[in-house]
């Protein structure tokens, strides 16, 4: 085993995979600054032909790998911000999703759509939102959201051989966060959600950065006689909703926890699956931590507001449970993309 950074394994995943497939490609804009670390030194081992610095027009990213892929390619389209999938709806929903159904599956469409998503940064609206309930939602598209190294290089190689487009997002405050990795070459399949701590008390089912959160909280919680099995589903498209369902019914309470936004979000699907499959096994009404339905403050100190922060779990824990906790967590610890140049980015407060 390997201990490497996140945006390392996202890179080891692209290096190898265009190692492998002459037909795989990246797209997007700095590929050659590698704003977030995950393209770097490919435009020096592959050639510009193969990583295209592209121009600042996300409609571009977006539907040129469409054609690419008919034509037998297996395009990678980085946007940067999974904010800007909204200025390229039209490319990924309505084309990439559909026109294999469309074209009766007579032609494949193997598209990744990577791009960095969430908050705790200070960015403002237009590069922080987690809109994954967008993607979730679009027949045709796959979603995946890995919370560990491992998990990050895994499930990219298996999106890269995925013959349907896949929508890859990983966390910007991940990106610095270290994990073993092993040695040899390994995929992670889709649909299959991971256990990251065993419990019995609760079932905390959370995504992305949500899921470290939860881990914290889980450790906070256990030394006061609570019991928490925490559940990544790594991805939502295809739902593991079989792992979620048998933990549900081992403890019987459930916390949700997404950085989408509450309404119409991840945490109410997710929700609603396990009332129509387990109802009968709830001891305590199902609680949902989310984004508030407000656009993100510029603002660190509005944000912490607007965003899930780890106490909020903690109190769900509380009252699903109803037993005392004791004192609230210390504020969480993230890392900052800005800091990432090729090395670890700096500690700071959320």
């Amino acid at each position: 085993m390997r201990n490497v950074a996140f945006w390392q394994a996202i890179n080891e995943a692209l290096t190898e995979e265009m190692d492998r497939d002459e037909t795989v490609f990246l797209m997007g804009e700095c590929m050659r600054g590698s704003l977030f670390g995950t393209s770097k030194g490919l435009v020096d081992k592959f050639g510009p032909e193969r990583v295209l610095d592209t121009p600042i027009s996300e409609c571009a990213i977006a539907g040129a790998p469409v054609g690419a892929a008919i034509a037998g390619y297996r395009p990678i389209a980085d946007l940067m911000f999974s904010d800007f999938f909204l200025i390229s709806a039209d490319e990924i929903c309505n084309k990439a999703a559909k026109w294999r159904f469309c074209h009766a599956g007579k032609t494949k469409l193997p598209i990744v759509y990577m791009a960095s998503t969430g908050g705790y940064i200070g960015s403002d609206a237009e590069h922080s939102q987690c809109n994954e309930s967008l993607i979730m939602h679009t027949p045709g598209l796959k979603l995946v959201i890995p919370s560990t190294p491992y998990d990050a290089k895994g499930l990219l190689k298996t999106a890269i051989r995925d013959n349907n487009p896949v929508v890859f997002l990983y966390h910007k405050q991940l990106l610095g966060t270290k994990g073993n990795i092993p040695e040899k070459e390994y995929t992670i399949p889709f649909g299959k959600a991971d256990i990251k701590r065993e419990g019995t008390d609760v079932t905390v089912i959370a995504t992305g950065y949500m899921v470290s959160m939860a881990l914290k909280a889980a450790e906070h919680v256990q030394a006061r006689g609570v019991s928490v099995e925490v559940i990544d589903p790594r991805t939502l498209e295809p739902l593991d909703i079989d792992t979620i369902v048998a933990s549900v019914k081992k403890t019987g309470r459930v916390i949700i926890v997404d950085e989408d936004t509450k309404r119409c979000g991840v945490t109410g699907e997710i929700a609603m699956q396990i009332i129509e499959q387990a109802f009968d096994s709830l001891d305590a009404p199902i609680q949902r931590i989310a984004a508030a339905n407000y656009p993100i403050p510029a603002s660190k100190f509005l944000e912490s507001f607007v965003m899930p922060q780890p106490n909020d779990i903690v109190n769900a824990i509380r009252e699903a449970t109803g037993k005392d906790l004791g004192e609230p967590m210390q504020a969480e610890t993230a890392l900052d993309f800005r800091t990432l140049t090729g090395t670890v980015g700096v500690s700071k407060k959320v």
